[in-house]
Parts: structure tokens; sequence; C-alpha cells
């Protein structure tokens, strides 16, 4: 079952496993709409509709389609930390920070290419559409700082916090341009990016 979001993001926590369903089938038809007309023509009655609830239960949980795309960022960015931390248990021991780093990068290629409706809320920066919020890298930088400073064997301190702050800002920049440049991503921006992300991060991690 996919992760629910944090109860600050909902009007309502789920307590009952039918009612976290609920909520899950809300999402994934939030998700797979916004992929079909966008977020300019996404209503919560549309939603309710694809998801088999009544409209009663989408605002239940969530005020407006925009706490609705918040809370779907929100998972997004629950699924991509599973994700990375699944990669890197399955990661050969001694893979290092660049190993890390490819993993990182990697699962969020997958998502940016599978995941439903992700192309227009990844993490949260991009709805309204058009409009770039620094606030959700802030989130994903953390949440990698948490995680891979085990990896690192160092501490999280605001030194790494501002170097994985940086490499997120240039790496979603970079993706950003790949994924308009081919749909499916732009193979040599990506290789580029990656040398990027590689060159700056020896820096401060070898």
């Amino acid at each position: 079952m996919k992760p629910v979001p944090h109860a600050t993001s909902l009007r309502r926590a789920p307590v009952q496993r039918r009612s976290a369903e609920r909520l899950t089938r809300i999402l994934d038809a939030c998700a797979d709409l916004l992929d079909e007309v966008g977020y300019d023509a996404l209503s919560t009655r549309a939603v309710a509709l694809r998801a088999g609830v009544p409209i009663g239960s989408v605002y239940r949980f969530f005020g407006n389609k925009r706490a609705m795309a918040d809370a779907l960022a929100q998972r997004n960015l629950d699924v991509y930390t599973e994700r990375v931390t699944r990669r890197l248990q399955e990661t050969a021991p001694g893979g290092g920070w660049r190993a890390a780093m490819d993993a990182v990068l990697d699962e969020y290629l997958a998502m940016k290419r599978t995941a439903p409706g992700f192309t227009l809320v990844d993490f949260g920066n991009q709805i309204p559409v058009g409009t770039r919020d620094a606030e959700p890298n802030t989130r994903v930088a953390d949440r990698l700082t948490d995680m891979l400073s085990a990896v690192l064997n160092r501490e999280p301190d605001e030194d790494l916090r501002r170097t994985f702050l940086i490499a997120v800002e240039a790496a979603d920049t970079l993706v950003q341009l790949a994924f308009r440049l081919d749909p499916s991503g732009d193979a040599r921006v990506i290789d580029e990016t990656r040398e990027l992300l590689r060159a700056y991060l020896a820096r401060s991690l070898d």
C-alpha cells in the first residue's frame, strides 16, 4: 500500500484501514487526472468520480484541489525516500557517495518517467503550473541529508545540508531542462547533470 501523507497536509488523518485505502484511491485518481486534463481543469468532483467515492469523502480530507495536489506531492516524496532507501540497501558495500548519488538521481528520473501526475506536481514545486517554490527542494535536501549522512559516516550538519541543497537545486533545474527537450529526458543533458553533480560533490565528500 502506498504511504499516507503526513497528517499536516490533511484536514483529517485516516484512522481505519478502509479510510486509508479511500485516501489512496483519491490521490491515485488525482494523479491520473493531472496527466489527463492538467491542474487548471482538475476538480474535486472529477477526482471523486474517478476514485469511486462520494464527494464528501474528498472534502473530508481536502478543502480544495490545491490541498490535494500538496498531499500528492508529499506522498511522492515519501515514495521517493522509500525507493532511494531500498536502492541504497541493495548497493554493494563500499559504493561510497557516488553510488548513493546515482541512486538518488536514477530514482528521481524513474519517477519522472513513470509516476502518474509527477510531471506537474513532483515534490510540490510546480503547482500552480509555472511556479517554482524553493521550499520543496529544501525538504528534499533535508530528507536526503538525513538519509545519506549514515552512508557518508558524517554528521548531518549545516555544511552538509547546504551542500545537498545546492546539489538538489542544480539537479532540479537541469532535469527540468532535460524533460523539456525530450519527454523521456534528454540523455545528454542527464549525463552532463550526473558529471556536474559528481564534480561539485567531490569537493565536499571526497
